[in-house]
């Protein structure tokens, strides 16, 4: 018998009967449809965003269980969300969002190595004077795997990262540390690898924690004479995350604290994930004894996404946002926020604010100007590959096209123009753009230059192209 997504969805209502009240079922499950099945992907629609929201916060196991049990491990739920729309339309419209596909992510209760006395040991995560220590992972849930867009810039970090996170402290990896530029993700695959350690193994004590927030700590603990308690607390966690240990950089006292932990740790097959944004041998005011531990494991690198990846990084963020936008403004912000996968997203942020608070259809146009306000006071150029795309989507070829060595006259036409504007609007050297226009010299670029300005002044179709070309790159 085939499955579609009714037979499916009826015996996941069979199960999920069984398992709570008929008030609750008849209110939470009965107005559900569902809508299609795809690739173990089931989709349902639910009445309201407020529906949704409330399935995932009390429902999630639930679910999970129920859809696992008809489609297997790797199942996966959507929710086709239906919203009201506030542009005058009287239509109702939806919109899509995957399930988190979650549960909690606490830890259990910790065994101390010692006897409480009568206050207990101190975490330094919670109020102090508790008798039994829990402890919270800090992990943030919307960090994980399935929302890290791989590219060739993190590629190596990922999978170093999700073979820690399927056998932590058992690999070769340990510690690993991952490494780079602001906002490029060090952060997120670091709660990626905690929370999917905790899916996997619930039983086990993970932790996230800021060097700045440890040596905090650690200072506190110096200051209330509670130093032993605190290496204690940390000894007994299974899988530690430290998040910039180049703040540990200068302050001696705390490295010798986290080197004995580090230590222990490691000795007792724990494992270690730090972050850090520099590579161990660039590192300066760290410990060698410390700075050689690091160095143990792996170090992996992560680098500035390049375009395709990039793109990806916003289509992800949208499709999890359950928000559609048009192609070619994901192309515009990839190619004009290229250094920060954190400035890109909150690009992307401030342009959704824009359309939806000032009932603004989002173009092109309207990115421009929210870029133009959100890079203000930075003196900021569009790159030659963003110049090429463009002067390509404008004659609709592709763009190898344009970086061959084809002398048709249309295609030398388009190349001369991609380096005269190249020239105008960026501050590349004359060799740099000949170089990313299909690998000409110099002289070539000159020449284009001078050719465009000559077109421009004797041929009317050339400087209407030129015009156009001029609107569709400049920002102001």
């Amino acid at each position: 018998m085939e499955l579609t997504a009714k037979t499916v969805w009826d015996n996941c209502l069979s199960y999920i009967k069984d398992n709570i009240s008929p008030q609750s079922y008849k209110t939470w499950f009965l107005p559900i449809k569902p809508l299609k099945l795809k690739d173990n992907v089931l989709s349902i629609q639910v009445p309201s965003k407020f529906f949704y929201e409330w399935l995932e916060e009390n429902y999630i196991k639930l679910l999970k269980s129920a859809i696992t049990r008809e489609l297997g491990d790797d199942a996966k739920l959507v929710y086709s969300i239906v919203m009201e729309n506030t542009y005058g339309n009287s239509k109702p419209y939806t919109v899509k969002i995957p399930s988190s596909n979650r549960g909690s992510l606490k830890n259990p209760k910790v065994n101390m190595p010692m006897e409480l006395g009568e206050n207990g040991v101190k975490n330094p995560f919670i109020i102090p004077g508790l008798r039994k220590v829990h402890v919270e992972s800090q992990l943030n849930p919307n960090y994980t795997f399935d929302n890290f867009v791989e590219g060739d810039c993190n590629r190596l970090a990922r999978s170093a990262g999700y073979a820690v996170a399927k056998k932590p402290g058992g690999t070769s990896f340990n510690p690993l540390l991952l490494y780079g530029g602001n906002g490029l993700g060090k952060t997120h695959l670091a709660h990626a690898i905690g929370i999917e350690i905790k899916d996997r193994y619930p039983e086990k004590t993970v932790l996230y924690v800021s060097a700045e927030k440890f040596q905090q700590q650690f200072v506190e603990a110096i200051r209330t004479n509670n130093k032993n308690d605190f290496l204690h607390f940390y000894q007994m966690i299974d899988i530690l995350i430290v998040d910039d240990v180049h703040s540990f950089a200068g302050k001696e006292k705390t490295q010798d604290a986290f080197f004995e932990i580090f230590n222990h740790l490691h000795q007792n097959s724990k494992q270690v994930i730090l972050t850090s944004d520099r590579a161990p041998v660039d590192l300066q005011g760290m410990e060698q004894r410390l700075l050689s531990r690091f160095k143990w494991g792996l170090s992996a690198d992560l680098q500035v996404p390049d375009l395709e990846t990039r793109i990806a990084i916003l289509n992800q963020k949208l499709y999890n946002d359950g928000v559609e936008m048009p192609a070619d403004v994901i192309e515009y912000l990839a190619y004009s926020i290229n250094s920060n996968v954190r400035e890109l997203e909150g690009a992307l942020i401030s342009l959704l604010a824009q359309s939806s608070l000032n009932k603004k259809r989002i173009t092109v146009e309207l990115a421009k100007q929210m870029i133009d306000k959100f890079v203000k006071n930075t003196t900021r150029e569009i790159s030659i590959d963003y110049i090429q795309k463009v002067v390509c989507d404008y004659f609709d070829m592709p763009i190898e096209l344009l970086k061959s060595k084809t002398r048709k006259r249309e295609i030398v036409q388009a190349r001369q123009l991609a380096m005269y504007f190249s020239k105008q609007l960026t501050k590349n050297s004359l060799a740099s753009i000949g170089a990313q226009c299909g690998n000409k010299d110099h002289a070539t670029v000159l020449h284009a230059c001078r050719t465009v300005n000559n077109l421009t002044e004797t041929d009317k179709r050339f400087r209407t192209y030129v015009e156009d070309l001029r609107k569709k790159l400049t920002l102001k």
